[in-house]
């Protein structure tokens, strides 16, 4: 049994529209599906992924306006990335950056590859990472080239005050092996260990940063909320709840996310992980050609649909005259 990779990464906004324009027209990605936080159903919860949402796509965000800013710190989850097909491609997005008015530091390299940090508007701190991603589909009607779209979810970094009860999560109970170390190219006095799970590459890495001086972190607007790893199917999911069950963690029981299934524990450094299973996907209640265009419900909630629309402020697609549902 071992887990498959990086599943989805969860953040938060503040502004739902703007975070639909980032995502879609200057990132390229496609909204897989409009839906609501199931637990706060007066908020949306946006999907973002390849052409139909494959497992290790997908960048989600609650809609939390009131929450206040994200606050960085030890406990938390300090980049996220986005793999494109070579090093080349990062030159394009410089220029594409550029024209678009998005803060970036330039290309490094870092661990064996080409690496471009940059933020969206609201801080989130993100990255586009050379290499490759098979088993995805880049969206057609994306503004962005095939050749120089984003593949899908690369490595995500996590700074904690402590690492080793982290790393023993990572490798003793989820199965990560470390793979490689590193320094920072633009700051060498900090460094990073690379641990990696499933066949490895880019989508199925955690780099881990130690950092005893930082205070704790708080999320917010323009932090992540967790991070979720991939597991195929239901029966080695309630495997994996167990796994974690008998490691002493807290976690939570499997929960039916509709579109997954889902469990949730917190790692000892702070970082709020999730393990879901791969199916049933996003098309299991719209068709692929017309994902993400109106309010999806789960059928639990879809006899509050109407209570539902009524909380939520009109979302509008990028450039669009009219609102795309509520």
């Amino acid at each position: 049994m071992q887990l498959e990779g990086i599943h989805h990464v969860t953040a938060v906004t503040g502004n739902a529209a703007g975070n639909l324009d980032f995502y879609t027209r200057v990132l390229g990605m496609r909204l897989v599906k409009k839906t609501v936080n199931q637990d706060v159903t007066d908020t949306y919860h946006l999907f973002y992924g390849d052409e139909v949402g494959h497992a290790g796509t997908e960048m989600t965000f609650f809609d939390w306006p009131n929450v206040g800013p994200h606050v960085a710190g030890a406990g938390d989850v300090t980049a996220v990335s986005f793999v494109v097909p070579s090093r080349e491609v990062l030159g394009w997005w410089v220029e594409r950056f550029d024209q678009e008015g998005v803060q970036h530091s330039g290309i490094l390299e870092r661990n064996g590859r080409g690496v471009l940090p940059f933020v969206d508007p609201e801080g989130q701190r993100l990255e586009l990472v050379a290499g490759e991603k098979p088993g995805t589909t880049p969206w057609p009607k994306s503004p962005v080239p095939a050749d120089k779209a984003i593949r899908g979810l690369g490595p995500v970094t996590i700074t904690v005050a402590t690492p080793e009860p982290t790393v023993r999560v990572l490798t003793e109970v989820m199965g990560f092996q470390q793979t490689g170390e590193y320094t920072f190219p633009d700051n060498p006095s900090r460094r990073a260990r690379v641990y990696a799970t499933g066949e490895g590459g880019p989508g199925a890495e955690v780099h881990v940063e130690d950092r005893v001086q930082l205070p704790d972190a708080r999320v917010g607007i323009g932090g992540v909320h967790h991070v979720a790893f991939r597991t195929p199917d239901d029966e080695q999911h309630k495997e994996w709840q167990k796994r974690v069950m008998r490691a002493g963690l807290r976690v939570t029981p499997v929960i039916d996310r509709y579109y997954f299934r889902a469990l949730y524990f917190r790692e000892p450094g702070g970082v709020l992980f999730e393990i879901s299973t791969d199916g049933p996907g996003f098309a299991t209640d719209e068709d692929v050609e017309h994902l993400g265009e109106h309010l999806s419900l789960p059928p639990f909630l879809e006899p509050k649909r109407a209570e539902i629309e009524a909380s939520l402020k009109p979302l509008y697609a990028p450039a669009a005259p009219a609102p795309v549902g509520p």
